[in-house]
């Protein structure tokens, strides 16, 4: 098969229209309110108070010199998981590498897309374009812990990654992290998270931070290959190698 390309931003659906409850309730939301201003502050609050700074001045900036390495070790079409405001995605399009983000928030959606990269207003976990054919994804800015379920999300990212493929990921710094959590973003300034929405996540969600030993344990048990490891930044980073197809999988 041909390798996946991203598709133009005119193929995924738009945002909500102003006026609309989704709109309503993202004008709302600290996440997004942080992401139209491009400055915090903005946390991830667990239910014992802790808090966990975001760096979205980063997130919303241009490739630092973390970002540079990982941008190094992407081959093949590139698939970020999470993309939020889509710096890495817009940065591997102007390089000419065909990459695809994929995200939840219809913000960084529109943030993503206003900076010329290609972006889906989905989760991993949804069926995503040339699913086993990506040669790269990545898991960047603590998007290791999306779903609360680390073993969960690699077994998603090898069936999206084409045998061999590469996946890279950001850790904690800290080598002890290995945790499931339940957070909500809050804006440090407000310290609340956004109103009440039934169908939404003001109750919060599962959420996980791991360490290099942890993502090494959790690999090993999903056949995955540790490729690298390296630190930039004051960041950690590892890349591994997806599992290849079993009989039975590559039947499928």
């Amino acid at each position: 098969m041909p390798p996946p390309t991203a598709p133009p931003p005119r193929t995924t659906a738009l945002p909500p229209a102003p006026g609309t409850p989704d709109a309503d309730w993202d004008r709302a939301d600290p996440y997004a309110r942080a992401l139209r201003s491009g400055a915090g502050p903005l946390f991830l609050r667990r239910r014992d108070g802790w808090l966990l700074p975001l760096e979205v001045e980063r997130w919303c900036g241009v490739p630092d010199g973390g970002d540079v390495t990982v941008l190094r070790r992407c081959t093949g079409p590139v698939l970020d998981i999470g993309c939020g405001p889509g710096r890495l995605v817009a940065a591997l399009a102007a390089l000419g590498r065909p990459a695809l983000g994929v995200d939840v928030s219809s913000e960084a959606v529109a943030h993503a897309r206003s900076r010329g990269a290609a972006v889906l207003r989905r989760s991993v976990f949804e069926p995503l374009p040339g699913e086993g054919r990506w040669g790269t994804a990545l898991l960047i800015d603590g998007n290791v812990g999306i779903g609360g379920d680390p073993a969960a999300l690699l077994a998603r990212a090898a069936a999206l990654l084409r045998p061999g493929g590469r996946l890279v990921v950001e850790v904690a710094a800290d080598d002890d992290v290995d945790e499931r959590v339940h957070v909500h973003v809050t804006d440090g300034a407000r310290g609340h998270p956004a109103p009440h929405r039934p169908d939404r996540a003001h109750h919060g969600f599962p959420w996980a931070r791991v360490g290099l030993p942890a993502l090494l344990r959790y690999a090993a048990a999903g056949r995955w290959r540790e490729d690298d490891r390296w630190t930039a930044g004051g960041r950690r980073f590892a890349a591994l190698r997806a599992p290849g197809r079993t009989p039975r999988t590559a039947r499928r």
